[in-house]
């Protein structure tokens, strides 16, 4: 169960600590509270022992901190000593998080009983399908054609392996169809916070600069789980443009940190920790 007293719910995403920059920012990270908790959505790094680091600091912080993956977390770098592909990569990640007692998508969903609960705290990893085809494709392989025609490309294409499935989109529809079955066997009617590195929906995406990065951006299957699954807000990463939007009346909060090209441009103008609750006019 969540705090009781004056804790927040606290959400960032993108920390990309590889940047030194990036890695001062996050050892800046502080709670308010003791009873703060923190939403971590995903691209906190590429080597495992970053990532470790990250969310080791931040596990001492904050009472609890939640983690999803982001598609950075899943690369087999060369850099890491740490070779493993695929689910195997992402295990290994899950069992380093239960170590240090971070919330994954593979651990019961823990209940916020803190200001603006309870609500249900569903991490997601989802992947992507391709789905999201840029402007005039007819269909995925078109979309791709085009993409690399542009070369707008996602890392992912070389570095995050799907083993033991064979494409990142069979991953992906096992992702969907494992957490459909737990979220319908959820014996509640509690509103959820849905945590997912990528957007639930397309519409996010509609404000890239390159569109044909899209497809590397989540999948249409998930386009109603905001309604689906009663989502009182829907807590995302991966675009680097943090904002909130609104969908069905329900706030998105795009929570990136990004990287130090990008917020020495804009700065952090939301701050560098989102609260999610109680939700907010988008600003």
């Amino acid at each position: 169960m969540g705090p009781t007293g004056a804790g927040r719910l606290l959400a960032v995403s993108d920390l990309h600590v590889a940047y030194p920059d990036n890695r001062a920012i996050t050892a800046e990270l502080r709670p308010e509270s003791e009873e703060d908790w923190l939403i971590v959505a995903g691209d906190v790094g590429e080597i495992t022992a970053e990532i470790e680091w990250a969310l080791d600091l931040l596990s001492q912080r904050f009472a609890k901190v939640i983690w999803v993956p982001g598609n950075h977390e899943l690369w087999t770098h060369q850099k890491d000593p740490v070779q493993l592909r695929g689910e195997h990569r992402y295990r290994h990640l899950v069992e380093i998080c239960r170590g240090m007692g971070v919330l994954t998508p593979e651990d019961p969903y823990p209940v916020w009983t803190g200001d603006g609960g309870p609500v249900r705290i569903v991490p997601l990893f989802l992947l992507y399908d391709y789905s999201f085809v840029p402007p005039g494709a007819r269909d995925k392989s078109d979309g791709l054609e085009q993409a690399y025609a542009k070369g707008v490309v996602c890392s992912d294409e070389f570095l995050l392996h799907p083993d033991p499935y064979p494409s990142r989109e069979a991953w992906c529809q096992a992702r969907i169809d494992e957490t459909e079955r737990r979220l319908a066997e959820l014996d509640d009617d509690l509103p959820t916070i849905l945590v997912n590195h990528y957007p639930l929906l397309r519409e996010p995406t509609d404000v890239l600069r390159y569109p044909e990065f899209a497809q590397w951006c989540g999948t249409e299957r998930t386009a109603d789980w905001h309604r689906r699954y009663r989502a009182t807000c829907v807590v995302y990463g991966h675009l680097h443009i943090p904002r909130i939007t609104r969908h069905d009346d329900v706030p998105f909060y795009e929570v990136s940190i990004g990287y130090p090209r990008e917020w020495r441009r804009h700065g952090h103008p939301h701050g560098l920790l989102r609260q999610v609750l109680p939700t907010r006019t988008p600003a």
